[in-house]
């Protein structure tokens, strides 16, 4: 897949697997994030692997990060967004949204999938909604897999 590299100000957006940080990457995810606390090392390599990243880079510092998961056909899921607090409020969000959103392997997909339960404010601006019938929405969800996860 073509590598796209977008240049603002001291920042860069990049979706080139090489550049990004795991180390930071993981660091975020397992500490901060709520969504994934304790996640090994190897599942974070191992997502990146397998999912179309984007990076954001302050100079050569990764201050943000998100990666989709699609077949680049009819679905994607959105996930692992984060700007560091030190980063927010600087419209880097929304900088990183419009990047995801204007891939081109991710147009005239039908469904797009995000879970969250903060900042829902940035992703109503792109499109996404409340499930409309969420009695069709099933997951099978396992909260503590992590705190097993000796790998």
């Amino acid at each position: 897949m073509e590598i796209i590299e977008l240049h603002f100000d001291d920042f860069t957006i990049t979706t080139d697997k090489l550049k990004m940080d795991v180390t930071a990457i993981h660091d975020f995810l397992s500490k901060y994030s709520g969504w994934s606390d304790n996640i090994p090392l190897h599942r974070v390599k191992t997502s990146i692997d397998n999912s179309l990243n984007f990076g954001l880079f302050h100079k050569d510092k990764q201050v943000g990060f998100a990666r989709v998961i699609s077949d680049f056909s009819t679905i994607a899921y959105l996930g692992d967004i984060y700007v560091l607090d030190n980063y927010r409020g600087q419209g880097l969000s929304k900088k990183l949204m419009d990047c995801i959103i204007a891939h081109p392997n991710l147009q005239g997909l039908r469904r797009w999938i995000l879970l969250t339960s903060t900042a829902d404010w940035l992703y109503e601006k792109y499109g996404f909604r409340k499930l409309p019938k969420p009695e069709l929405y099933m997951e099978l969800f396992d909260q503590n897999v992590y705190k097993t996860d000796k790998k």
